[in-house]
């Protein structure tokens, strides 16, 4: 009864117009976010900066500074921009690799779409992905989602090119083998489900390829290699600089560790706790809330999955299987949040919160794509049975889309609203704590700074200093070694009530003089001290030497 799906080729000029259209709709974003101050909102964008800074910005520079916690790809691609200053404190060093992963992913989903559609409904996949405004919002700011859906985006789309040449074009498919394995890698680097996308992706390219007696392949197994090696090079990074091949999973700064610490006395820590049913369902309401508007999230969901079914019963199914992966995230969320401490809180449900409201961010290349296919059933339906109406049913398609961005534009996309909230908790110390430390710092050229960069990292860039001019917890030893006798390691202690910092200023108070405190509601108050011990002049000297460190 209806058309069936027919690939064309995608021409220079639908390139031409994927591209424009995404960049001016990633430049609209950026100059929003830019004019409303809203590329630092988030506290994880401000940590991510952070890091990248610190490997090139501090006492021990090196790729030890990554940390063990947080794959390292996304800093890694910003390290090239952190080294302007500016631009590390004014976020736009994170901007960069998101917009960019933005662009490149709106031409993968595209030219997915391509692979079986027609531009028209190809089209309203690139236009409900596009103009997502929690997608717009979070490429422009130092947050890893971009770089991950992008990521995601082009390992399907280079999974059913591989599976339409096995047969046609072997030369072809084994060069697609290695976009795929440098893509998985990618994967791997940047995000954890990317471990469980590359095992589940590899596992099946070898059962394909045994199938088609092609298991003997060189590319396969060098190019398996390569991905294979990927989370092994991520254990022993960790157990050589941090002792424990799986500190990102049991050490002191991973998901478990903050969840116990952070955890309310009696009852669950969270909503799914333990519970993969509830987990599944803060998923999708939280994918279905980042995507539709109030009250469609439903409709939305279920015409995805329409289109999908109509898919895998109309086209290519062998090769149609691979995008299958795009829906991975719904299984691993209901997981991870279960059991795996990455609870995601809803204004919607109970605790009527938001937090991680932007995981539900990663259905988004799966529901674009199963909406293209119900828009393409609906075209061809309509061509069958009104002929005349044809025009008028894509020109609905497009005004329901565009509704519904705008829609959730209106309602403020719910990563916004988290970030903002983030923000306000934490402007009072970084509009507060900054001009007192250049103050203090003025009469002590040079003067180490002693504080807890993890927290508010920020406070850093705001203060205008470099951050080798600090003393924090990624210094290790020095680190170590300042909280036995902070006045003879820095000429400025900066603590936050039940820190480390406080602690160890409260064990070890001699030759400190308390100049301000500040505080802030439902945040631990913070204290400025000066040290009377350790002359400016020499601190410098001091820490150059490593006198009294180890």
């Amino acid at each position: 009864m209806t058309e069936q799906p027919v690939w064309r080729p995608v021409s220079r000029n639908e390139w031409l117009a994927v591209l424009g259209c995404s960049v001016a709709a990633s430049l609209a974003a950026i100059a929003w976010s830019w004019q409303n101050h809203a590329l630092l909102n988030y506290g994880d964008a401000v940590a991510h900066l952070h890091i990248a800074r610190r490997v090139i910005d501090s006492h021990r520079p090196g790729l030890s500074q990554l940390g063990s916690v947080w794959l390292p790809l996304p800093h890694l691609l910003m390290i090239p921009f952190v080294t302007i200053y500016a631009w590390w404190a004014n976020g736009i060093a994170g901007l960069i690799p998101s917009a960019l992963s933005y662009i490149a992913g709106c031409a993968g989903i595209y030219r997915l779409a391509r692979n079986w559609l027609r531009p028209v409904a190809a089209a309203a996949a690139l236009t409900f992905f596009a103009l997502n405004a929690n997608l717009l919002y979070l490429q422009t700011t130092a947050m890893t989602e971009p770089l991950f859906l992008c990521e995601m985006i082009w390992l399907a789309v280079w999974l059913v090119e591989w599976r339409t040449s096995l047969n046609k074009d072997p030369q072809r498919a084994d060069r697609l083998l290695w976009c795929i394995a440098i893509v998985l890698v990618a994967a791997v680097f940047t995000r954890y489900d990317g471990w469980i996308l590359a095992l589940l992706a590899w596992s099946s390219i070898g059962i394909t390829q045994l199938r088609h007696g092609t298991l003997r392949c060189r590319a396969f197994w060098l190019a398996g290699a390569l991905v294979v090696a990927a989370p092994v090079v991520w254990f022993v990074y960790n157990s050589v600089v941090f002792g424990d091949w799986l500190d990102f999973v049991r050490g002191p700064y991973s998901a478990t560790a903050i969840e116990m610490r952070t955890a309310s006395p009696g009852g669950p820590p969270h909503p799914g706790w333990h519970n993969p049913w509830v987990s599944f369902l803060f998923f999708i309401k939280a994918a279905e809330m980042d995507a539709a508007a109030e009250g469609w999230g439903n409709t939305l969901l279920i015409l995805a999955l329409l289109g999908t079914a109509w898919a895998w019963l109309t086209t290519r199914r062998r090769a149609f299987l691979w995008t299958l992966l795009l829906w991975l995230p719904i299984p691993f969320y209901a997981y991870s949040v279960a059991f795996g401490s990455v609870p995601i809180f809803l204004p919607v449900w109970w605790p009527h919160s938001f937090y991680n409201t932007r995981y539900g961010m990663e259905l988004l290349p799966a529901l674009a794509l199963g909406l293209a296919f119900a828009a393409h059933f609906f075209i061809a339906a309509v061509r069958d049975f009104k002929p005349r109406w044809a025009p008028f049913g894509e020109t609905l398609i497009y005004v329901s889309i565009a509704l519904n961005a705008w829609t959730v534009l209106r309602a403020r996309p719910l990563t916004y609203v988290e970030g903002t909230k983030n923000i306000e908790a934490r402007l009072p110390f970084e509009q507060q704590i900054p001009p007192v430390l250049r103050s203090l710092l003025a009469s002590r050229p040079g003067g180490i700074v002693l504080m807890n960069t993890s927290v508010y990292p920020q406070i850093v860039a705001l203060t205008g200093i470099p951050l080798r001019q600090t003393v924090n917890s990624s210094d290790r030893e020095f680190y170590s070694a300042a909280l036995t006798a902070p006045s003879s390691h820095a000429s400025v202690v900066l603590a936050f009530a039940g820190d480390e910092i406080d602690q160890a200023v409260h064990a070890h108070p001699s030759g400190l003089r308390a100049v301000q405190r500040f505080n802030a509601p439902d945040l631990p108050a913070a204290t400025v001290y000066v040290s009377d011990t350790l002359a400016s002049t020499n601190n410098q000297a001091v820490v150059a030497s490593g006198k009294g460190m180890p």
